[in-house]
């Protein structure tokens, strides 16, 4: 993987993940947090798809060539 793959990959995960963190505090999202106990399915795939992308994007870019 070369770095610049991996810098893409990284910001597109920091922008996954923001917004995970949006989708997590928005009010659709505490309603079902309170009635259910759990979390929406949107926010929690939005902050496992960022997490995954921000780890590959720092690996290509540290052992990008």
């Amino acid at each position: 993987m070369n770095k610049l793959l991996g810098i893409i990959l990284l910001v597109v995960g920091i922008i996954l993940l923001y917004f995970g963190y949006e989708a997590y505090n928005s009010a659709a999202s505490e309603v079902s947090q309170a009635v259910t106990g759990e979390t929406t399915d949107n926010a929690m795939w939005y902050l496992i798809a960022g997490a995954v992308a921000v780890i590959a994007g720092l690996y290509g870019t540290i052992r990008g060539k």
